[in-house]
């Protein structure tokens, strides 16, 4: 923390959120994340056609409206990247890499206009046996909608950044 001259004294600078290293989670570690979003129809279309999804049950309400759920539904791959990017503060801001999702489950649809929440859990820690500056770590996301219902769940490893090892951005300081 550095002390920098204002009018009127000295006051503390203070670094803003960076992120955990791997030293920081501990099996059994259950993180609520922060952030909840609301899925909007642009969100389904654009990334439904992003990803070159041609399945008519995420862009055409004519179609859709002829299935069991009556309207479209959210591209599941959209989910699976709100989801894991609602945890990104919590698990892998210090990353080096993704290593894999397992187990992924959509045990309910997401419909546009809900809103998803989510949470992880530290399953399990280890030190690389390749590499010095990471550790991996292994951790259950749940995605869940406004009811509370879960809408996806899934475990993820990732390589994280020890303490000392995350590489600095190079951001100018203001006085």
């Amino acid at each position: 923390m550095e002390a920098v001259l204002r009018e009127g004294g000295f006051v503390a600078r203070k670094p803003g959120w960076t992120g955990r290293v791997f030293e920081d989670f501990e099996v059994g570690d259950i993180y609520e994340h922060p952030l909840g979003r609301t899925v909007l129809p642009a969100d389904n279309v654009w990334f439904t056609l992003l990803t070159q999804n041609t399945n008519p049950i995420h862009f055409d309400h004519v179609y859709a409206s002829q299935t069991e759920f009556h309207r479209p539904l959210v591209d599941s791959t959209f989910t699976l990247a709100l989801v894991t990017g609602q945890s990104v503060s919590d698990i892998s801001q210090n990353a080096m890499a993704n290593l894999g999702w397992d187990e992924v489950r959509l045990p309910r649809p997401v419909f546009e206009g809900d809103t998803i929440y989510s949470r992880s859990e530290v399953l399990e820690t280890r030190v690389s046996r390749s590499r010095t500056n990471v550790g991996i770590i292994k951790v259950k996301t749940i995605g869940y909608n406004q009811e509370g219902a879960v809408v996806i769940e899934f475990v993820r490893t990732c390589m994280v950044y020890k303490r000392g090892c995350v590489p600095h951005t190079s951001r100018p300081t203001l006085s």
